[in-house]
C-alpha cells in the first residue's frame, strides 16, 4: 500500500512538473487537473494488469504477493509494478492463464481509456517532424553524428505508433488532415503507456509475460526464441531507437532467458490455452512499436 501511494504520488507529481499537467493552460489547477487525470489512468491500467496476474495465481493455487508498485520520479512517473510468484505453477495451461492475465487485464481498461483520450484530444497543426532511416535517435545516427558541433533545429520528443493505437484513432477521427495531429489529452497519454507495458511485457523472453506464453508452448525451446528477440532489440536500438538498448540491457542482464519448469512439464498445452497464446501474440504485433520514444529535429 506504500508503495501504492508512492507510486500514485510520483505519476502525478512527475507529470505535473515535466509536462505541465499535459494540458496547454498554464494555470497550476488545471495543471493539477491533468495530472490527476493522468495519474488515476495509469493506476487503473496498472492495478488491472496486475491483478489479473495475481487472481489468475490465486486460482490456480499458486501462492503470490499482492503487487508491488515501483515510483520513479523521472519519464512517467513509474516503472510500473510486478508480483512474485512464491510457489509452483502446476501445468502448462496454469501458466497461459497467469501470464496471459496480465496483459489481457491491462488493455481492458487501456483501450477504452485510449478512446476516451482520442476523443477529448482536439486537432491541432503539428510541425513538420523530419526523420531518417535510420533514426534521428537511432545509435547508427547518434554515433555517425558525434562530430557534429551543435544538433540541427529544434529537438523534439515524439511518441511512437502502433496499429492498435492507430486504427482506433482512425475509426473515432477518422484521417486527420495533412499538418496536423491530436494534441494528446492526458488521458490518452496514459494509455499510450499502457500499450507500451503491455508491448514490452508481451516480449517472448524469459519470464516477461510473453515468455511465460512460449514456454508453455514451446518448452526449452522458447530460450532460443527468447535470444533472438533480444537480438531483434538491439538491432531495433540501432535502426530506430536508442530507448530499446535499456530493454536489450535489462532482458538480458535481468530477466535473462531461463524459465523455470512447471511442476508437470508431460501435461500438452490444451487447445484453448493454444488460442489464448495466438491471441496474445497478434496483440504482441498490434501494440508494437519500433520506435517507442524518439527525438527528432524540426
Amino acid at each position: 500500500m506504500v508503495l501504492f501511494v508512492a507510486t500514485f504520488i510520483s505519476t502525478f507529481v512527475t507529470f505535473f512538473t515535466q509536462s505541465g499537467g499535459g494540458v496547454e493552460s498554464t494555470a497550476p489547477v488545471d495543471q493539477a487537473w491533468g495530472s490527476l487525470w493522468f495519474s488515476l489512468s495509469v493506476m487503473l491500467i496498472l492495478t488491472a494488469h496486475e491483478m489479473g496476474h495475481f487472481l489468475m495465481a490465486r486460482h490456480h493455487g499458486v501462492d503470490s504477493t499482492w503487487p508491488y508498485f515501483i515510483p520513479l520520479p523521472l519519464g512517467f512517473g513509474t516503472m510500473g509494478a510486478v508480483i512474485r510468484l512464491r510457489g509452483r505453477i502446476p501445468t502448462r495451461d496454469a501458466l497461459v492463464d497467469i501470464g496471459a492475465a496480465g496483459p489481457l487485464g491491462g488493455l481492458l481498461i487501456c483501450v477504452p481509456l485510449w478512446c476516451a483520450g482520442v476523443w477529448l484530444s482536439r486537432v491541432a497543426p503539428s510541425p513538420d517532424l523530419r526523420d531518417t532511416f535510420p533514426g534521428q535517435f537511432s545509435l547508427w545516427h547518434l554515433v555517425g553524428s558525434l562530430s557534429d558541433a551543435t544538433p540541427e533545429g529544434h529537438v523534439v520528443q515524439v511518441f511512437g505508433d502502433n496499429l492498435l493505437g492507430v486504427a482506433l484513432q482512425w475509426l473515432m477521427k477518422g484521417p486527420l488532415p495533412v499538418g496536423t495531429d491530436l494534441f494528446a489529452h492526458p488521458v490518452l497519454v496514459a494509455s499510450w503507456f499502457g500499450f507500451l507495458v503491455t508491448m514490452l511485457n508481451l516480449l517472448p523472453v524469459g519470464q516477461l509475460d510473453g515468455g511465460h506464453l512460449t514456454h508453455a508452448w514451446f518448452g526449452a525451446r522458447a530460450e532460443t526464441l527468447g535470444r533472438v528477440v533480444a537480438a531483434s532489440i538491439l538491432i531495433a536500438a540501432l535502426l530506430f531507437s536508442t530507448s530499446w538498448l535499456v530493454w536489450f540491457l535489462l532482458v538480458t542482464f535481468v530477466v535473462k532467458f531461463k524459465h523455470p519448469p512447471v511442476e508437470d512439464e508431460s501435461a500438452p498445452l490444451s487447445t484453448s490455452r493454444k488460442v489464448v497464446c495466438a491471441v496474445c501474440f497478434v496483440l504482441t504485433v498490434l501494440t508494437f512499436m519500433p520506435a517507442p520514444l524518439r527525438f527528432v529535429a524540426m
